[in-house]
């Protein structure tokens, strides 16, 4: 059955919530990570908590989370606070920033100025060389999101933990939004801030963005 169907026939909508991971060290020294595997800081793990502790109201059913530890504890924290279970996936991990990674934001600059460029100016290429661009990202996602919505049920909220570039490219994609455009317009997902797209009659709208405890 369609969406638009479901909806007419009266089922309650779905929902879906994107939660990017807590705070880490390599993101308080602006430190490009990719996926690497950096942990939560303490104040990152706080973060969490409270994240966990808000979005109980949304009585979600499961957490699916990349398998990157600092989204995956995040997600635990969701999990364990919601009595629900939680699944990991590679494929919800952050972009891979290839050379980029273990940067900082001036090094970047320095070592790669003319793809720095690049990246400010919104366009689409593979980062650091080796890594990945958002049309992988929003590929890789794209094949987890249609697992993940056709295994819901009416009225089911899941939340996915994930990342800044992979959750923006998330909402893009259940948006139908061109990523580019989701790029200029939505900004980025703060550490343990989520967006929140709800289920309508024709298609899935932008509830909340950049929220938080």
């Amino acid at each position: 059955m369609s969406e638009a169907a479901t909806m007419a026939a009266g089922s309650k909508p779905r929902r879906v919530i994107v939660l990017r991971h807590g705070q880490t060290d390599h993101n308080a020294k602006g430190i490009w990570q990719g996926q690497l595997d950096a942990a939560l800081s303490p104040k990152g793990h706080a973060q969490a908590l409270a994240a966990a502790a808000a979005l109980v109201r949304f009585a979600p059913v499961r957490v699916v989370a990349s398998d990157l530890q600092r989204a995956a504890n995040t997600g635990a924290d969701v999990a364990r606070a919601c009595g629900i279970p939680i699944s990991l996936d590679p494929r919800w991990r952050e972009i891979h920033a290839g050379q980029w990674q273990g940067l900082t934001n001036e090094e970047v600059r320095s070592g790669f100025p003319e793809d720095r460029a690049r990246h400010d100016r919104g366009e689409d290429f593979k980062r650091g060389v080796d890594g990945e661009s958002i049309t992988d990202v929003a590929r890789r996602v794209r094949d987890a999101l249609d697992d993940l919505v056709g295994s819901m049920g009416p009225g089911q909220t899941v939340v996915i933990a994930t990342h800044g570039v992979a959750g923006r490219a998330v909402v893009a994609e259940l948006l139908d939004l061109p990523q580019s455009l989701a790029w200029q317009r939505l900004g980025g997902l703060s550490n343990c801030h989520w967006a929140e797209v709800v289920e309508g009659g024709n298609g899935w709208r932008l509830a909340a963005w950049n929220a938080s405890a």
